[in-house]
């Protein structure tokens, strides 16, 4: 299988700097949004003149509604902008009534807890000139779908696009291609696990290979996919862990790929561990033992050797490590950790020497990313769950309510304009064709660059 320039790019990240100030890598970042957080995996990208200030009748170039629910982030290839999303079956209520009692009978989270007697998992394509959806494809039905924490859906992994196919991942409800040509449906398959509170990691593409975590209550493991066929090419079993209740041994986190030196790592945390491995076989590179963190969500960022890691629910860290290690490193690779504001779900950002984060109830925090000292802890009005994505020197934040604020990427705190949109706002941003493409729990909005 031929190696498409968007899988050169997301597997030599050691290249990412050099990618970042040449301006090929510019014009291909404006054209194609391929993975989570963008061409390089970590939501920065340059300068671009998307606008500052936006709203539902501000620089507002379309507002597409979105059937269902997903909080998987949008997608670009050639134009085309992808998202998937779960579109509830309807039952009777009777019905649902004996499906909620059975499935969620002494389970502690019931109240939070979301249950659907059905659920079609499809993925819509929204052509961006044309302003209009395209295709709206049902890749899996389920009947009596595990149920999901009120804060997730049946649809929040982000798809990958790689070598003209569009790899879509619903965790344990199913994987599947789709030609990005034609719409076509190439394989499915699927990796039995147990989520408890529904699916959450978003796969990577290395090569011909298409990376998966599964940390479920009952099973952890990464498993590899051939992206031409579907089939399995290993399975690696995650680091044993203490404990033995299985709550504490799921995670929800995103992989980074990244080139130090000679050679590639694909970087997975997890529940209690954070392991690196080589994406052609599997094999264990390196781990660090983080801890009694579990359920993390926050996929890593690397920045001048180190990879920065969040730890997730229990201990609520962040961890920066050398990656250069062999074996378990956890007593000689931590560079430093803090513990203070730091996100479970939403993913940090490195702009130059300095990492910012945002916490679940809206405190920025500002570090030296060689160092860990901290610059600044400033707040935000709301809860957050979806990444941030770094413009040039400006950096935006969305809120769960709805609030798109720009805060300045530099060490002192500069609140630059806060905006608002209708809707839930948990899906990471991106930008493709000038636009700002930000997706809420109903719409999909494309805000052009200087309102045109």
């Amino acid at each position: 299988m031929s190696r498409s320039p968007v899988i050169s790019i997301v597997g030599h990240a050691g290249v990412w700097l050099l990618l970042v100030a040449s301006p090929r890598w510019d014009a291909a970042w404006a054209q194609d949004w391929p993975q989570f957080r963008g061409p390089n995996g970590q939501g920065v990208i340059p300068a671009v003149e998307i606008p500052e200030e936006f709203g539902e009748e501000t620089n507002l170039r379309f507002k597409i509604e979105i059937p269902g629910k997903g909080w998987s982030s949008p997608v670009v290839a050639q134009g085309i902008c992808w998202l998937t999303t779960a579109v509830p079956i309807e039952a009777d209520p009777a019905r649902l009534a004996e499906i909620r009692a059975e499935l969620l009978k002494k389970n502690p989270m019931a109240a939070q807890l979301e249950v659907l007697a059905a659920v079609s998992l499809r993925v819509v394509a929204v052509d961006l000139a044309q302003q209009k959806i395209i295709h709206d494809i049902e890749l899996f039905e389920v009947e009596e779908p595990e149920p999901i924490h009120s804060l997730n859906s049946y649809a929040s992994p982000t798809p990958v696009i790689a070598g003209g196919r569009l790899l879509c991942h619903f965790g344990n409800l199913g994987t599947a291609a789709v030609e990005l040509a034609t719409g076509k449906v190439l394989w499915k398959t699927r990796l039995p696990l147990e989520h408890s509170v529904g699916p959450g990691s978003t796969p990577v593409v290395v090569d011909d290979r298409l990376i998966i975590p599964c940390d479920g209550v009952d099973r952890q493991f990464v498993a590899a996919l051939d992206v031409a066929t579907g089939r399995e090419l290993w399975r690696v079993p995650r680091p044993r862990m203490s404990g033995d209740n299985g709550d504490f041994h799921k995670a929800f986190s995103t992989p980074l790929v990244i080139g130090e030196g000679t050679r590639r790592q694909v970087i997975i945390p997890g529940a209690q561990w954070v392991v690196s491995y080589d994406p052609a076989t599997g094999k264990t590179l390196w781990q660090v033992r983080h801890g009694d963190g579990f359920s993390n969500s926050p996929r890593p960022v690397f920045a001048h050797g180190l990879v920065f890691v969040c730890t997730g629910y229990m201990n609520h860290e962040l961890v920066a490590i050398r990656v250069d290690g062999e074996g378990d490193v956890t007593e000689t690779h931590i560079a430093w950790r803090m513990n203070k504001q730091v996100p479970p779900m939403s993913s940090p950002v490195v702009v130059g020497d300095f990492l910012y984060m945002v916490s679940d109830q809206g405190v920025v925090s500002c570090l030296e990313a060689r160092t860990g000292e901290v610059r600044y802890r400033e707040r935000l009005a709301g809860n957050y769950s979806a990444s941030p994505l770094a413009v040039g020197d400006r950096i935006l934040f969305l809120s769960r309510s709805g609030d798109a604020s720009w805060v300045g990427a530099k060490p002192e705190w500069n609140l630059r304009r806060t905006n608002h949109l209708e809707g839930q706002l948990m899906a990471s941003p991106a930008v493709a064709l000038g636009t700002l493409l930000v997706r809420s729990d109903s719409h999909l909005y494309g805000f052009p660059a200087n309102g045109r």
